[in-house]
């Protein structure tokens, strides 16, 4: 085992992911995962070099769980080989555009962005200051979701409301899956040969979450989530772009209230709310396959709003290099890429469909045809490595990421 390694921590709401990453390889070495917080069946669970080990945490709150999750880990592994700890924080805001050294000044900053991430930022500042307890001579490192977007242009994180709404409340687009999004560009760029900074791309992000972002010179310049990660694409649960005139219309004719309606729309809307049986794409297509018709609309209407952003990002890029697909739906779901690669033949996009059946496993990733003038690519996403290479990069490599 390697003597020196990077602590990455992705705390949630009702669960804590964690990745020991050696420094030099990239090689993860550890990963833990505590599930469930707070009810009866919460278990935690790591595994160390492909050994597994598990752990009882019934009825274990998020500080209590990030205690043991911790100390279970330093039974497995030498706590002297950290050498840094990188903490995944979903919202920077406009302050925070890149990963920082977290100190007193940093931690009120998040504190102070909780508006914009209610759900987020406060359980990710409880892993950070647990972690900071336990592991106290090392640097902690915030990576937030929102900073590889910091270089969108104003033209395209500007809303069109009263201008003072963005300079007094904030009010703009953020996007998130940064991490993610950056990630798979460099692993696309590695595949196509050529420097990040040498192509354009649209990076596709799909899982129970979705977003698309158009990236050029090695950087976001457009993206489809917003302010919050309710706008943009269809998703698991999320509806993405309504008309905003929706909430007072639902809320007049239901009776509900707007905290409500936006609820609705976060979590029983998209594919599980067109489908009215699951948020899982898996079980989707399965359903379709058996002549289920509300699961084959959930999917087309999934397909045909990922087509159009990817084809509306296309403008912020004036021409498309590739696109690269990831995400759970998008390493996976040779279906849904197969739908929405025909559908965006306007483009010269070309599917290879044996490539694209096999995932573009024995092709490098890629799914295109020979000679396609767009490259299409599946790219798995290690959000985890991506932050460990933040880290690596602020406290020892002079931020070089391109």
């Amino acid at each position: 085992m390697s003597d020196k390694t990077i602590l990455v921590i992705n705390t949630g709401s009702s669960s804590i992911k964690m990745a020991l990453i050696d420094k030099a390889s990239e090689q993860c070495i550890a990963e833990g995962m505590a599930q469930r917080l707070g009810e009866k069946n919460a278990v935690l669970s790591w595994s160390v070099l492909e050994t597994e080990h598990s752990y009882d945490i019934a009825h274990t709150d998020c500080n209590a769980a990030m205690h043991k999750m911790l100390d279970a880990l330093f039974s497995l592994v030498d706590k002297d080989s950290i050498v840094a700890v990188g903490h995944r924080v979903v919202h920077g805001g406009e302050k925070f555009s890149k990963p920082i050294v977290i100190d007193d000044e940093v931690i009120a900053g998040i504190e102070n962005l909780s508006h914009l991430a209610p759900l987020h930022n406060p359980v990710n500042l409880i892993g950070i200051r647990e972690a900071m307890k336990h592991l106290r001579g090392v640097s902690h490192i915030a990576v937030f979701d929102t900073a590889f977007h910091h270089s969108l242009p104003s033209h395209a994180y500007l809303y069109a409301v009263p201008y003072h709404w963005y300079k007094e409340y904030g009010v703009r687009r953020y996007g998130f899956h940064g991490t993610s999004h950056h990630y798979v560009a460099q692993e696309a760029a590695r595949l196509l040969g050529r420097k990040l900074n040498d192509y354009r791309l649209v990076t596709a992000h799909l899982g129970n979450g979705c977003s698309a972002t158009a990236i050029k010179d090695g950087m976001s310049i457009d993206t489809t989530m917003g302010m919050t990660p309710l706008e943009g694409l269809m998703m698991g649960t999320r509806s993405g772009d309504v008309d905003p005139s929706l909430h007072q219309f639902i809320a007049k004719k239901s009776g509900a209230s707007l905290e409500e309606v936006t609820d609705i729309l976060n979590r029983k809307s998209g594919l599980l709310g067109l489908s009215g049986l699951s948020n899982d794409m898996r079980t989707l297509l399965d359903a379709a396959e058996a002549g289920e018709s509300q699961a084959l609309l959930a999917i087309e209407v999934f397909c045909y709003r990922l087509a159009k952003s990817i084809a509306a990002l296309a403008v912020s890029l004036e021409h498309i290099d590739a696109i690269v697909f990831t995400g759970g739906i998008g390493e996976h779901a040779s279906v849904i890429r197969a739908k929405v690669s025909e559908q965006l033949a306007i483009l010269g996009v070309k599917l290879d469909v044996n490539r694209n059946n096999q995932h573009g496993r024995d092709t490098h990733g890629f799914i295109s045809m020979d000679g396609a003038g767009i490259s299409l690519l599946v790219v798995a996403t290690a959000e985890e490595k991506m932050i460990a290479r933040y880290v690596a990069a602020t406290l020892f490599d002079g931020e070089r990421l391109i």
